[in-house]
């Protein structure tokens, strides 16, 4: 299957190396829930490039989206800080691993993301958290998200395709150093059509368009959620910002809302390319297991 992966000639050797101890370590000691996957290479050549953004809350999600993306055929490549590829051992394995280094420091918007710009132009599948950090809710909900996943899909004219997981962080809790692999774990994921941009790609990326591209792309993340873990997400998110402050001086963080800054629009469109609510790939049932309890029944991956 590696010939029919798209972009597999551009991953390096430690990527291949990760994959083969990963993906029989993950078939072996993970159960797998997958729904939509096919969403990710049906509609797409070989040569376009996709974006993926993704709810984060833990360390071990990263290898799920990973699992996941390989077996569809899309070789995932993260984004992260540029400052870690200058780390001794740590910056020679990012990048021997093929991973996208992102430039905040940089005053120029463009400047900072454009490795990744190159890498979707080039017909590979980058991935993203939008929120640039797991999640501080402590119910696991997404967090308010920043812009680098809009300013790539509006960049790049890419899809930007939604993914919620839910399971990982049975197994490595946010902030934890711990493992605990026994009993076998579930990794849920469900994956979501295109979040509709059409009516911003062209416009000058505003602060109020990046503000109103990353909303439908954490409307769509957290209605995926919601649909596994079978459950309404509260009201509002918590904002990085203000839980940093928070836990400066001992106070609750609060979550809040965003006011909208363009006409609202759905978050996802469907195959046909007409705005509407997310495609079920099946008819299952949602669990309806609150997050401390979620022991849905699975198939081996």
């Amino acid at each position: 299957m590696a010939s029919r992966r798209h972009g597999a000639k551009h991953l390096g050797p430690y990527y291949r190396f990760a994959v083969l101890l990963l993906e029989p370590f993950l078939t072996i000691w993970t159960r797998t829930q997958r729904r939509n996957v096919e969403i990710l290479s049906a509609d797409y050549p070989p040569n376009d490039g996709i974006v993926v953004a993704a709810n984060h809350m833990s360390w071990f999600d990263p290898m799920n989206i990973s699992h996941v993306l390989w077996d569809a055929g899309r070789p995932p490549r993260f984004m992260a800080k540029d400052k870690l590829f200058d780390m001794p051992g740590i910056g020679q394995i990012l990048g021997g691993a093929g991973q996208i280094p992102v430039y905040r420091d940089s005053d120029d918007p463009a400047s900072a993301i454009r490795a990744a710009v190159e890498a979707i132009e080039n017909g590979e599948c980058v991935v993203i958290y939008p929120e640039g950090t797991m999640t501080r809710d402590p119910e696991f909900w997404p967090m308010h998200g920043r812009t680098g996943a809009a300013q790539l899909g509006l960049t790049t004219g890419a899809p930007v395709i939604p993914i919620a997981q839910w399971g990982p962080q049975e197994v490595m809790r946010p902030y934890k150093t711990e493992f605990n692999l026994l009993p076998r774990k579930t990794m849920q994921t469900l994956v979501g059509e295109p979040v509709d941009l059409d009516d911003l790609r062209g416009k000058e990326m505003t602060k109020e368009v990046l503000a109103e591209a990353t909303e439908r792309i954490m409307v769509a993340i957290t209605e995926l959620l919601e649909e596994l873990r079978g459950e309404k997400a509260p009201v509002g998110r918590i904002d990085f910002r203000d839980w940093k402050q928070a836990e400066a001086t001992g106070q609750p963080v609060k979550r809040t809302i965003k006011p909208r800054t363009e006409t609202a629009a759905p978050a996802s469109k469907s195959r046909s390319g007409k705005a509407g609510t997310t495609k079920k790939a099946t008819k299952e049932k949602a669990p309806t297991k609150k997050a401390s309890q979620s022991k849905n029944g699975s198939r081996s991956g």
